[in-house]
């Protein structure tokens, strides 16, 4: 009896005092845990005491968390469209293959073998289910017609990938739905880039394995604009909102990526990334681990983002880069003017840099919350500020704009200067899009306007 009174005593005192160290080092406790761990292999005598207790703490410190493998989601019910919106102003035009009930073409996948380079492929508003395909040709535009067209899975994939694999030399495709995108490897994608130029615009990716993943083709290019990316991830860390390989370019602007299921909200590989206007934010019940990672460095310019970790965040750190090793000629990462906010009650870390990075550049940050910068040693920092939650207009309702008492209070000090090609000329509007600044920016952070 004294026994267990004795082990359940020490446990409730080595939980107070992980929950204590993760405050004050900035990792959550199931991190710590892990490290303890992985430190206690080898030293058997050690092992045999304190292995157990460290495993008991786990379980009483994620067990819920594991029980939770996805976010809640269900596809609601398309409203009915009431105008077909209008199709190519050239009615007769034998590059432009339409699709829809009542059409010679039905299937996007018939549209797809159907089209020939330079092809526009016009979906009419409607729910397409199981109607994946492959897109080879040269050149494409495929865009939605109408209020919604929306592509459910259904259980259905193309070439075990996704719901729609890309080869094009060039493709751009607009206002589509991918929706439940699952593969039986666990890493399926509403849509799947293997090669060539992809540019994706006002376009939603839901509850999918990944919402858009490439492939490692050094020679690839991804352009995504005014998206929405919500409740992706298979709930084992590896699939992610965006996850763009060891590509050439990667370009990310104007997005709306949220509720993450463990994994990032955006990841990339990429020789040169560039992250701009975008709201990376995780929200209530969101679950990610890193809101953006950059693993293999490369030239990372991330200007005017609006980035949030929440209360379920599955990694302490908001956003990483070089953390499996710097691949790349040139590694060298620009942060400038964003806002970056850490709910997370136990602390963390708003931007960690690895060792061997390049240069590496901080200007005119606004971070907010409980964390730590960890830009590296000789980065180059200026006109970052730490805000209180007071600073922010409605920060409990993720309205993340400047106080009107903020804004007088800053506006006597001018934010440091930035170099021309990193200077943000918009800044990011709800729900996914831009909206042009009248002229430099006048305060810290990626938000501008008042309220």
């Amino acid at each position: 009896m004294l026994l267990g009174a004795a082990v359940l005593l020490s446990v409730v005192v080595l939980l107070g005092a992980v929950v204590a160290a993760s405050v004050t080092i900035g990792r959550t406790p199931v991190e710590l845990i892990d490290f303890a761990k992985r430190r206690l292999q080898g030293h058997s005598s050690l092992e045999f005491v304190s292995l157990p207790i460290l495993d008991v703490l786990r379980r009483a410190l994620a067990e819920q968390d594991e029980a939770e493998l996805a976010l809640p989601f269900a596809v609601a019910p398309l409203p009915p469209n009431p105008m077909r919106a209008a199709s190519s102003p050239v009615p007769h035009d034998p590059r432009v293959i339409r699709v829809g009930i009542g059409r010679a073409i039905t299937t996007i996948r018939e549209a797809a073998r159907a089209a020939v380079d330079g092809s526009v492929i016009e979906i009419d508003a409607g729910d397409y289910v199981a109607d994946v395909a492959v897109w080879e040709r040269a050149n494409l535009t495929i865009r939605g017609l109408g209020d919604r067209v929306r592509l459910i899975a259904g259980g259905a994939d193309a070439e075990g990938k996704a719901i729609w694999v890309f080869r094009s030399a060039k493709a751009t495709v607009e206002n589509i739905e991918f929706v439940n995108a699952r593969v039986a490897d666990r890493n399926g994608a509403g849509i799947r880039l293997q090669s060539g130029h992809l540019i994706v615009r006002r376009c939603r990716f839901w509850n999918g394995q990944n919402g858009i993943l490439t492939s490692e083709d050094p020679k690839a290019r991804l352009e995504v604009e005014y998206s929405e990316f919500g409740y992706n991830g298979d709930g084992d860390g590896l699939t992610h909102g965006i996850y763009a390989g060891a590509i050439e370019s990667f370009r990310l602007t104007g997005n709306y990526l949220h509720h993450g299921n463990v994994g990032h909200l955006v990841k990339s590989r990429a020789r040169h990334s560039r992250i701009e206007y975008n709201r990376l934010t995780d929200e209530i019940g969101g679950r990610s681990s890193y809101e953006l990672e950059f693993p293999n460095g490369g030239v990372a310019e991330v200007v005017g983002n609006i980035i949030q970790q929440g209360t379920g965040g599955r990694n302490s750190t908001i956003v990483s880069y070089g953390a499996e090793g710097y691949r790349w000629p040139r590694n060298d990462l620009a942060f400038v003017h964003n806002t970056v906010v850490n709910d997370l009650r136990l602390g963390g870390g708003f931007l960690r840099v690895w060792p061997g990075a390049g240069s590496v550049t901080l200007r005119n940050n606004l971070f907010v919350g409980s964390g730590k910068v960890d830009p590296s040693k000789g980065a180059d920092v200026a006109g970052d500020r730490e805000a209180e939650w007071r600073d922010l207009l409605r920060p409990a309702r993720e309205d993340y704009r400047l106080s009107d008492a903020a804004r007088a209070n800053w506006a006597r000090t001018m934010p440091a200067p930035v170099a021309p090609a990193l200077l943000p000329r918009h800044e990011y509007l709800h729900p996914a899009g831009v909206k042009a600044l009248p002229g430099p920016p006048l305060y810290p952070g990626a938000l501008q306007s008042g309220p």
